[in-house]
């Protein structure tokens, strides 16, 4: 019997980069896919281009797909505590071509290459759109989810 794939999925607040790296690495994963919005953070090791570096540093791939990041007035919502609300604008963002052409290529990566994490910001996946993402693809492809935690800060 095949061995059922895994996506896993992690947030990195109040984390400090190299616990999140070592986590990627202990679960076996291969590639990294930002689901942010905007690639950037005050946090050090997490804008675009230190996380890359950082994560090519442990042999893990990047790939950032925008498309699948939350919209600012979504991100709103979440920082004032409205999910329902964050609920309600990320869905209806998930019906956008780019979202959906992002979901798409998310989809065939979890199936062909392996393993992938998706990232956010929010440590509590139950917080975050990474969720709904994973819950999609979970469904469509019939793959595990698994939510990572790095050791805080």
């Amino acid at each position: 019997m095949a061995k059922r794939r895994t996506l896993f999925t992690v947030g990195y607040e109040q984390t400090p980069a190299k616990a999140v790296l070592d986590e990627l690495k202990q679960a076996g994963v291969k590639l990294l896919v930002d689901v942010r919005a905007v690639a950037a953070s005050r946090r050090p090791g997490f804008s675009k281009t230190q996380l890359a570096a950082g994560l090519d540093e442990y042999g893990i791939g990047y790939l950032h797909l925008r498309g699948l990041g939350t919209p600012k007035e979504g991100r709103t919502a979440a920082r004032s505590g409205d999910f329902a609300k964050l609920d309600a604008i990320y869905r209806s963002h998930l019906k956008t071509p780019q979202a959906r052409e992002q979901m798409d290529e998310l989809s065939s990566l979890v199936m062909k290459a392996g393993p992938i994490c998706i990232l956010c910001y929010e440590r509590d996946h139950r917080e975050c759109h990474r969720q709904w993402i994973a819950e999609i693809i979970a469904e469509r492809d019939g793959v595990a989810v698994e939510h990572l935690r790095a050791s805080q800060l």
